[in-house]
């Protein structure tokens, strides 16, 4: 083993500290504090590098809040036509209308944002840990427990290898991997098995949404292609969201509801 390497090997045998999370956010929220200290600190050639790198920090950020900001353009108004003559100096005359232009990415996020609290399951009850993972002891008198078994339905992805069985913290079973979802249309009222590209997010914790736990309510992405779902461009829609309806645990599969 490199050296070196020992805090890596304890994250892996014993996980991380309850509030890990919670230092790292705060970490992150406090480096404003320490880029300040360093660009009044540093001097000489090593002040120049850190000032060149902050540059070409902010030039990409001012560069990504434009994309992101509103702009007006101008397009021909065929609206209603004005009643009686015209004068003849009017007539090439164009009447134009002001028109906000959005960037696809700012549309598709406000899409999303509007779209968060339209599901066919806006309240779910909250799946404890103490439901989704069972403690499995290890060691040679069976006293350490740090492993967690999963015991709900769970999606790992195509080219998923397990870790070394030694160091897995979190041991999802073959029999709970689920592949495929039986989707329903609501606006066609018809039902679909269709392959999930991945978990979006589970209501009841952002560390099931990281392991791909399904539960009722999580929202999973569908490959919808084989439905033949195309936007106003004439683009093949591939990826579509869907909330879980039932509990897969029981009942041995996934049903979910598309979102559209």
């Amino acid at each position: 083993m490199p050296q070196n390497e020992h805090i890596e090997l304890f994250q892996k045998r014993y996980g991380f500290r309850m509030d890990y999370q919670e230092r790292q956010r705060k970490k992150k929220a406090r480096e404003h504090k320490l880029q300040s200290k360093m660009a009044q600190k540093l001097i000489g050639i090593k002040g120049k590098i850190f000032a060149k790198k902050r540059y070409s920090e902010k030039v990409q950020l001012k560069r990504t809040i434009k994309a992101h900001e509103e702009k007006k353009t101008r397009k021909k108004d065929e609206g209603k036509v004005p009643e009686g003559a015209m004068p003849a100096y009017l007539l090439d005359r164009e009447n134009t209308s002001q028109a906000k232009l959005l960037s696809s990415m700012v549309k598709q996020k406000r899409k999303e944002k509007a779209g968060k609290w339209e599901v066919p399951l806006p309240k779910v009850r909250a799946q404890s840990e103490a439901e989704v993972f069972r403690v499995l002891k290890t060691g040679k008198s069976r006293r350490k427990g740090w492993k967690r078994l999963v015991t709900k339905v769970c999606f790992v992805g195509e080219g998923f290898t397990r870790k070394p069985p030694k160091y897995e913290r979190f041991v999802r079973p073959m029999a709970l991997r689920f592949k495929k979802a039986h989707v329903t249309h609501p606006e066609l009222k018809a039902t679909f098995c269709l392959p999930i590209v991945g978990v979006k997010k589970n209501p009841s914790s952002p560390m099931y949404t990281s392991l791909g736990v399904i539960t009722k309510g999580t929202i999973i992405e569908v490959n919808v292609s084989e439905l033949g779902l195309v936007t106003q461009g004439g683009k093949v829609v591939w990826g579509k969201y869907a909330q879980v309806t039932n509990n897969p645990e029981n009942d041995g599969c996934i049903n979910a509801i598309l979102l559209v």
